[in-house]
């Protein structure tokens, strides 16, 4: 890759134009995805929470010690969860500015102009990328991405020393207090100083952001690996790596599948995951026709931004979105050392990881739709209620996890204390109300 390229302003402003066209309907998005949102809705308006919240700055040893993130994330909810179009495009705006910055970082590798934008926007629009634009609960992974870009970009200015040293450490800094996945910003920038010509500043870059990582986890690796778990997703074993790392590998090309989670290895009979693992091949198979430090790079730089997730018992959209970036970031630069099959490759499969967001986005405002119409009935239910807890069952089988996850742990909804006042049912089972298609609630009898 070349040492300079050319600055990418104004693709860079278009690349961030497209992708807020492109992601409209996460921005007209009438409602939300999952539980958190609404239980940090209801948070918001508690003064304690709030408090126990500043609290958590001091408090170095809790499990997910995210201080900046939970900050903001109250913050935003008391300002904004009643316009949920303004807070959904608060989400798309950011993830806008981050493949922005990438299409910057890019045309600063010598990229050409259209494979650097071409690579911005299917980073924007993979399944990871639109599943994290779309939740409110992924603002750490916008951050922690926003970092590393930007450590990517002060690298690649050939600063001073002392400026290069204390803005990526400052910046891994910062990543660091938004989610703990900011710890592989070091292990990218090592990265980029070997397969970038072993270049001074990418040296300096990896300092800065190792001393810090290092204090991080001097301070942080016990509560991190050992603090008692309160869900199975986030226990951990160094026996989950493959199977994360193939999940993460083959899902991008998977269009039908919504969501990660689950997929090996339950999946491996399914024809979907065998078409992927061909899709896959065929893209190691171009990287390795340029090279085999192409194929090094492919594998390295995209387990590397995966990083710790890779332990966890269970993969999700969000955790891929770093590598997301990463791995159309590599496409790109492979685009001018391909010949015409392996374009083809490329394209094929930058098209199923488009589509696949695509259909993700459209699940994501559908749910979005019901939730906008079953929380309100539902705290109008709880309301009116004689007796507890009210009991509700999804008309639809198929929509039964919806409802599962926005009726989980809501402490109220608009002032309506929730709780365990509601009791989601089978949908054969007694019940008070139905829960329609379309999200409302008709009385069961």
């Amino acid at each position: 890759m070349d040492r300079k390229g050319q600055a990418g302003g104004w693709p860079a402003i278009a690349v961030a134009l497209a992708v807020a066209l492109f992601q409209l309907p996460l921005i007209l998005n009438p409602g939300y995805f999952s539980h958190d949102e609404l239980q940090w809705a209801a948070h918001a308006t508690d003064p304690a929470f709030a408090m126990s919240v500043e609290g958590i700055w001091r408090d170095t040893q809790i499990f997910q010690y995210r201080p900046l993130t939970f900050s903001l994330w109250i913050w935003l909810s008391r300002l904004l969860f009643d316009q949920p179009f303004a807070f959904h495009a608060v989400l798309v705006a950011w993830g806008a500015l981050n493949a922005a910055m990438l299409t910057c970082l890019l045309c600063r590798f010598g990229l050409a102009t259209r494979p650097a934008v071409a690579a911005a926007l299917v980073f924007a629009m993979s399944a990871f990328a639109v599943q994290t634009h779309g939740w409110i609960g992924t603002i750490g992974d916008l951050s922690w991405v926003s970092c590393a870009l930007l450590v990517g970009l002060l690298a690649q200015r050939d600063g001073a020393r002392w400026a290069l040293v204390a803005g990526s450490g400052a910046l891994t800094a910062i990543a660091l207090l938004s989610k703990e996945a900011g710890i592989v910003i070091p292990a990218l920038t090592a990265l980029g100083w070997l397969m970038l010509g072993r270049r001074p500043a990418w040296a300096w870059a990896t300092l800065g952001s190792g001393v810090v990582a290092a204090l991080y986890l001097g301070l942080r690796l016990d509560a991190i690996l050992f603090t008692p778990r309160t869900t199975t997703n986030y226990e951990w074993s160094a026996w989950f790596v493959p199977l994360r790392w193939a999940e993460y590998q083959l899902f991008p090309p998977m269009a039908t599948r919504a969501g990660i989670t689950g997929l090996l290895p339950e999946g491996f009979a399914s024809p979907r995951v065998w078409f992927a693992g061909l899709v896959w091949l065929a893209m190691a198979w171009t990287f390795w026709r340029a090279g085999a430090r192409w194929l090094l790079a492919f594998v390295l730089i995209g387990a590397a931004a995966l990083g710790p997730v890779l332990i966890l018992a269970e993969s999700a959209n969000q955790y891929g979105y770093g590598f997301a970036a990463a791995i159309a970031g590599l496409g790109a630069a492979l685009w001018s050392r391909t010949d015409r099959t392996g374009r083809i490759v490329l394209v094929l499969a930058a098209l199923l990881s488009v589509w696949h967001g695509v259909n993700v986005m459209r699940r994501m405002h559908e749910v979005g739709e019901l939730q906008s119409r079953f929380s309100p009935a539902m705290a109008q239910a709880v309301s009116a209620a004689d007796h507890y807890p009210v009991r509700l069952r999804a008309l639809d089988p198929g929509q039964h996890w919806i409802y599962l996850r926005l009726s989980h742990q809501i402490h109220s909804y608009h002032g309506v204390a929730i709780g365990d006042r509601v009791q989601l049912v089978a949908s054969d089972a007694p019940a008070d109300y139905v829960i329609g298609k379309d999200g409302a609630l008709t009385p069961a009898r």
